[in-house]
Formats: structure tokens, sequence, C-alpha cells
């Protein structure tokens, strides 16, 4: 439950706690904006968290923010199966208006709990009339409130054109929801949807924001650009097909980021499975996505030709030990791309070894210094020609399959230091 203290009412026009209790827990299947997930209470201290209604989103320059994330309506006229909010659905329905939602963000921005916005809607009468009440929606912030926080904005598939254009000029991000990487599983689950209504008004709001950045036109064009997000579980397809969408998406609409979210059964339908997804299968798209944005792999060499990552360890240790011919690598010799490759060695590590090598030979002392992980890459490196780590395959592959979360704790009650583990003591 909200605290009532948090909605104290200035005039008739506040939303309703009711109204504004419904619109926020319908929106909390969206995870395309890094939701907090806490419910913490307030209990005498500074603060509160919620499990819906406030989310946390993060900046460029690393700060987090609080986002109030919310629906402007949850009474939809699509059928989607996996969706809460579907029409069929017998649950509590209510509708915001463009003053509400106004007076709500500028109180909460006032009183210090929210610095931005995570506006979405459920199409209500038509894709357009709900496309007209959000843009209204950010245009009104931003105009006769003054507003200049972060709003992130869905996008309504098949909205006019223009109208998404509009929306574009006033929030800082969009995001059209992919949801289900097939068309085969689209038809299936969400018919009112297809392909095309979700990446045609991707691709033209990125030909518009290069556009208006190449010809330096004044204000602003979604400055933090788009994402989208996927559900891995509710339909059949593998990671391999997953994440060459992602690839592919973050190649031809230059997207920022692609969210999973493990299918929870939150509705029951004889077309959806009876069980969760699971968090580690969304955990490790993540970390392969990871791979793919920053260490330059392909979605390919990851999964091969369309199957699962594997659960056991997360998919970068998987693929060096299916290939073994590439290691071990010569820290102070190696280019940036090997190093990159290297489990245990980020990316700022890897920086950090190109620089610090230029002034001296590295060896494993510095290595850990810069905070190497070397419990994984002392398998695959060597330093100065000195190599500490396993040089039995299943041995390897033992010490790198992720232990049970309650073994994993246990490790904690015993220190040790990197140097101890490289002379094979872990």
């Amino acid at each position: 439950m909200f605290d009532k203290h948090l909605f104290v009412c200035y005039n008739a026009r506040m939303i309703s706690e009711e109204k504004l209790q419904i619109l926020t827990a319908a929106a909390k299947y969206d995870v395309s904006c890094s939701s907090s997930g806490s419910d913490r209470k307030n209990e005498g201290g500074i603060g509160n968290g919620y499990a819906s209604g406030c989310c946390h989103s993060f900046t460029p320059d690393g700060r987090c923010i609080s986002l109030l994330k919310i629906l402007f309506s949850n009474d939809c006229s699509y059928d989607c199966k996996y969706c809460v909010n579907r029409r069929s659905a017998d649950v509590p329905r209510a509708t915001a208006t463009p003053e509400e939602i106004c007076e709500l963000v500028m109180d909460f921005y006032k009183r210090n709990y929210i610095e931005g916005l995570f506006l979405s809607s459920a199409v209500f009468r038509s894709p357009d009339a709900t496309m007209e009440r959000l843009v209204a929606t950010v245009k009104k912030l931003r105009l006769e409130c003054g507003f200049h926080g972060y709003i992130h904005l869905k996008g309504i598939p098949r909205a006019d054109e223009a109208l998404v254009r509009e929306a574009a000029l006033y929030a800082d991000r969009m995001s059209y929801n992919i949801e289900l990487p097939t068309e085969r599983s689209l038809r299936l689950l969400a018919p009112q949807k297809d392909r095309e209504s979700l990446l045609v008004p991707m691709r033209r709001l990125q030909n518009e924001k290069i556009a208006f950045r190449e010809e330096k036109r004044k204000g602003h064009f979604l400055p933090a650009g788009q994402t989208t997000q996927l559900i891995v579980g509710a339909s059949p397809e593998p990671d391999g097909v997953i994440l060459r969408l992602s690839q592919a998406l973050y190649r031809a609409n230059g997207l920022k980021r692609v969210y999973y979210s493990s299918y929870i059964p939150v509705v029951h339908d004889s077309l959806l499975p009876e069980v969760p997804a699971g968090e580690l299968r969304e955990h490790r798209l993540y970390q392969a996505d990871w791979l793919l944005r920053f260490y330059g792999f392909q979605a390919e060499e990851l999964v091969g030709d369309g199957g699962n990552l594997p659960l056991e360890m997360d998919p970068k240790c998987a693929w060096a030990l299916a290939h073994p011919q590439f290691f071990p690598v010569e820290v102070n010799r190696a280019p940036l791309e090997a190093l990159l490759r290297v489990p245990g060695v980020g990316a700022r590590s890897a920086y950090k070894i190109l620089e610090a090598r230029r002034y001296a030979s590295l060896d494993f002392s510095h290595l850990q210094k810069m905070r190497v992980v070397l419990k994984r890459a002392r398998h695959f490196i060597t330093a100065n020609g000195k190599f500490y780590g396993e040089k039995r395959e299943n041995r390897v592959r033992a010490l790198l399959t992720e232990r049970p979360m309650s073994e994993q704790l246990s490790l904690f009650s015993a220190p040790h230091t990197a140097i101890s583990a490289l002379t094979g003591e872990l």
C-alpha cells in the first residue's frame, strides 16, 4: 500500500489514491526502465521504497535517479495472452487525464520524491487516441508546467507518424516493446500486434534523430535514444533467436538497450507455459547482451546455431572453454580485442592493462591491483610467460561452474587473497 501522507490532495484535479494504485501496479511488469523492485516501508526514517510505483534508472554519468512509473490507462482494447491488462482479464480499470499526471509529477518532483517520469499506457479506444493523450501529457509537462526532468515515454504501435514524431520532441527516451521474438509468436499470443507495427516507428525515429543531429536543429529529439523489451520464456524461441534479434536491433535501429523479462504466469491461458522461465536464464541473456555491446562478440559465437546459453556458467567463460586455441593470452603483448575475451578481464581492466604495460612489464601482482578477477582469468592468461592456471580442461570447467547461491555465500566466511589462488590453493 502507498503511504497516504504521500498523496495529500491540493485540489480536485489531483489523482485519487485508488486510481493511482491501479495504474502504478499495472505498470510494474514493464522492465525497460530498470525497476527497483523494493518493498521497504517507511518506519520512521526518510524515504519509501515500493515494488511498484517508483523505479530507478541510470544517467550516462552513472547517477541513479528515481522515476515515477505509471500507466496512463490500463483499459486495453488488445487481448495479448500474456498481459495482465488484456481486454479479457477481470481486473480493476482506470484511466488518468493529462492534468492528473502532470499534477502528480510536479507535486512529487517538488517534494524530491522523483527525478523523472516513466509513462506508458494500454491501448484504449484506438492507437491514435492513446498516443494523443500521451503527447498532450508530456507537452503540458514541458510547456505549461516547465518540467525539465527525465521523461521516458512508451510509443503506441500503429499510432499516426506525426504524433510519434511530436512525442519525440518532448520525451528524453521512447520505447516500443517487441515482447516476442518472432512474427509467429506475435500472431499466436498478441494477434493485434505485428513486427512491422513495432519496427517501422523505431526505424523512423532513429532516422529522424540522425537527421536532427546532422542538420543541427534547435531543441531536443530523443536525447536518450530508444529501448525495447523482450519476454523470455512465454514462447518457445531459444536464446539464439533472441540474441540475434537484439543484435540486429542494435545495429539497424541504434537501440540503447534491450531489456529481457523472464516470463511469469500472472494470467492463465492454454497457449502459455504454466511455469516461470526463471531469473537465471534472464541473467544469462543480460550477460550475453553486455558481450554484444561492449566486448566485440557476435550472437552466433555465443549460442551457435540457435540453442540456449549454458546456465551453469556465464557466456564468456563458456565461449573461452569452447575455444582453447585462443588461450593462454600473454597480457604484456595481447591486443585489446584478445584481452576483452579473457574471462575475468572487464573492459576497464583491459584498458588499464594497455596503459600500464607501456611503462612496465606486468605480472600477476599488478593484475590483482587492477581488480582483474584472477579466480577466472588465471586459467586463460600468462604474465611474463608465467602461467598459474589449471591445465586440465575438466578441472577448469569444474572451477568455473557457478555454485548454488547457498554455497556461494559460504565463500565470504573464509577470505583468501588472489595470490593464494594463483598458486593453486583455491
